[in-house]
């Protein structure tokens, strides 16, 4: 095997001279700059910068929530410019999961029908081993019948990361999913998350302006203007807050 094969298969999504532009003319804005960067599976990536960076309109283009102007996005192997409609819905459906700050429960469901609800939706019946095993994970198994109005807001978040991880998906994209969470409750969820990729093998990519939240990942990557300008493996708080504040004086 040579290693364009070994990298495609370590590699869950990647970009490649990404760029996106909002706008003509004065009203022009290039949120992403042709970024060039791959997110290996099995890892816990986050994606960081200064307001305005480019790092949710990064994800939502990797994700295929939104389209790039010129370069492009792959998911494995798929690359989404080639996809219809249809088929890019499909890919989202079955190939990813999403966490995002609102925690986006449906208000009258249980915590296990919350979780399911995608793979209900797509009429599939989910992988009980699994499910099981994520339910274990999240350690809301005694919750399970409970609404969102019953529990914390740490615990619907964590309902939430386990809907996205239900239908064991290629990548998970995470935008700020701590950023409605005190410090006690933003913690149980990034270390359930950091669970989930040392013992469920998932590959996670968040968006984080939190040093402390970006402190559990494996790889920080650091966006400025719609470039990455940097990046650090095994990221400390300390370390991330020290970067963040040399990138504000760019």
């Amino acid at each position: 095997m040579d290693s364009t094969s070994i990298t495609m298969e370590a590699t869950a999504a990647r970009a490649v001279g990404a760029t996106k532009v909002y706008g003509s003319g004065e009203t022009r804005v290039c949120a992403l700059d042709g970024v060039t960067a791959e997110f290996e599976r099995g890892r816990f990536t986050a994606i960081m910068g200064p307001s305005g960076s480019g790092k949710s309109t990064l994800m939502h283009c990797l994700a295929g929530l939104d389209t790039l102007t010129e370069g492009r996005v792959f998911i494995g192997d798929t690359d989404l410019s080639t996809l219809s409609e249809r088929k890019l819905t499909l890919l989202r459906r079955d190939k990813v999961g999403f966490v995002f700050q609102a925690f986006n429960l449906v208000p009258t469901l249980t915590a296990i029908e919350n979780i399911t609800l995608p793979m209900d939706l797509a009429g599939r019946d989910p992988d009980r081993e699994w499910l099981d095993n994520v339910i274990d994970t999240v350690g809301l198994r005694d919750r399970l019948t409970h609404r969102p109005s019953e529990l914390s807001g740490g615990q619907q978040q964590r309902v939430a990361v386990s809907r996205a991880l239900a239908s064991n998906p290629e990548i998970i994209f995470a935008d700020e999913p701590t950023g409605n969470l005190d410090s006690t409750s933003g913690a149980e969820v990034l270390d359930f998350m950091r669970h989930a990729v040392d013992e469920l093998g998932q590959t996670i990519v968040m968006v984080t302006h939190d040093p402390v939240a970006a402190a559990h990942a494996d790889r920080a990557v650091f966006l400025v203007d719609g470039r990455i300008v940097d990046e650090m493996a095994d990221p400390t708080a300390e370390l991330v807050l020290d970067e963040m504040k040399l990138l504000s004086r760019r």
